[in-house]
């Protein structure tokens, strides 16, 4: 299994936009489902920072998110906005899951 942590925070005046843009990720997702991959959008107590974890069987299934129009879509406005707090990823190791991918 590969997991990734992605953590960024957007200025106030994009939260909105930052969060129309993820549901559009997560309604094409939902109508074209990567088989293996289990993908959420978090906030922190802060409402501005932004927590992405992708659990995917192995790293082709994880890639083919990077493919998605709409995920290229929220990629582009995210750095167009010009984060207060740039994306940061951060591989995780598994220590142990109550599910299987």
């Amino acid at each position: 299994m590969k997991a990734v942590k992605v953590q960024y925070r957007v200025k106030q005046e994009y939260i909105d936009t930052n969060k129309a843009n993820i549901q559009k990720v997560m309604a094409a997702l939902k109508a074209n489902p990567i088989e293996g991959m289990y993908y959420a959008t978090f906030t922190l107590d802060d409402g501005q920072t932004f927590v992405h974890i992708n659990m995917s069987k192995d790293a082709e299934t994880m890639s083919k998110l990077q493919n998605l129009e709409e995920f290229k879509s929220f990629r582009m406005a995210l750095k167009a906005s010009e984060p207060l707090v740039p994306p940061k990823s951060e591989a995780l190791n598994l220590v142990a899951a109550g599910f299987d991918l």
